[in-house]
């Protein structure tokens, strides 16, 4: 094969050598013929030679269908330092930049309720309206809040109010004032632990039920970057669709689908047989994949695969807290469900 490799690289080498002296600008021929072999056309672009290979590269022998291979083009070196100097891409490439601190001075409002929410619901926004919705469905009344929204896509979260509660820029965010000096919290999961914990509910207060429910907890945490962050990025927001990094999360996704699953067949929800905050946590992000609510992934990923997760995100889907929930901080999709500021119950009627 390599001296094959070899001998057509000789071959069109010299080939190009005399259009291009004849002057001949028209390919066409040349490039039909590279066309039907796009495996000999991938050895070439790393063996032949750098003329054959910029000539397939800048397309002056397209591939068939139009179509570049993954590795069909020259590899990225890293630079020695990198700076941000090139568009990043993709959907949100307005809103990501290397470095923190808020860009604008603005103050965030403040309501009449001792919790103040500042999210949007993305799958980490309403893990938190979900569980205060819940809190309240039990009678919690010092649970009622009000959810301002945050435009992300605007820039809401480098505002120096956001900043202040959230150093990290990133939604949800909660101030909670029923103390003083208020408590600012941020993160989704030290959101829904420190409710839990306020309200003494959806936490298990034996030893091993609190730590299997922080078992999952954590693992959602953990394992989310890989699903929106990897798969989800790759798959539906980044501008080209590039096989090796869809494949290398795609099998991520469906490992960790895998791993609720088994846990799922043994139980009714994460933590055992009570619903906890581990299922907040979870369900918005993998219970809504597998009802091609995210990514619209269901039918890629197979989620009808894996049955017991199926089983569990239908149940919850149900329940009426979860469907308030989603709605608060809304202001996508259908206009019947877009609440995008909740300031009482009844906003949600």
């Amino acid at each position: 094969m390599q001296a094959l490799i070899a001998s057509l690289s000789h071959v069109l080498k010299a080939v190009l050598l005399a259009l291009f002296s004849s002057g001949r600008g028209d390919l066409a021929s040349l490039s039909a013929a590279g066309n039907r072999n796009t495996g000999i056309h991938r050895a070439l672009e790393y063996e032949a030679g750098s003329v054959v290979s910029c000539l397939f590269s800048a397309g002056i022998f397209p591939l068939a269908n139009d179509e570049a291979p993954y590795m069909s083009k020259a590899p990225y070196v890293p630079p020695q330092v990198w700076k941000n100097e090139a568009p990043s891409g993709g959907q949100f490439a307005s809103i990501n930049r290397p470095i923190a601190g808020p860009t604008h001075d603005k103050t965030l409002p403040v309501g009449k309720h001792p919790l103040q929410l500042y999210s949007l619901a993305t799958p980490n926004g309403v893990k938190v309206t979900i569980l205060l919705e819940e809190l309240l469905a039990l009678g919690h009344s010092a649970a009622e809040y009000d959810a301002w929204l945050i435009r992300i896509g605007e820039g809401d979260q480098f505002s120096s109010g956001f900043v202040e509660i959230n150093p990290n820029s990133k939604i949800p965010a909660l101030l909670d004032r029923s103390v003083e000096p208020p408590i600012r919290v941020f993160e989704s999961g030290s959101i829904l632990l420190y409710l839990a914990e306020k309200f003494g509910a959806f936490l298990p207060k034996d030893p091993a039920g609190r730590t299997e429910t922080l078992n999952w907890l954590f693992w959602q945490m953990g394992a989310a970057p890989y699903l929106g962050g990897g798969f989800g990025h790759f798959y539906a927001y980044a501008p080209e669709k590039l096989e090796y990094p869809i494949n290398r999360f795609t099998m991520e996704a469906k490992r960790q689908l895998d791993v609720l699953d088994r846990r799922l067949a043994e139980s009714t929800y994460l933590a055992g047989d009570s619903y906890t905050i581990a299922d907040i946590a979870v369900w918005p992000w993998y219970g809504q994949l597998v009802r091609n609510n995210v990514y619209s992934a269901a039918e890629f990923l197979a989620a009808h695969e894996y049955t017991h997760v199926q089983r569990w995100a239908e149940e919850i889907a149900k329940r009426p807290a979860v469907i308030r929930g989603q709605r608060v901080n809304r202001t996508w999709g259908d206009e019947a469900t877009q609440v995008p500021e909740r300031h009482q119950a009844e906003d949600l009627n």
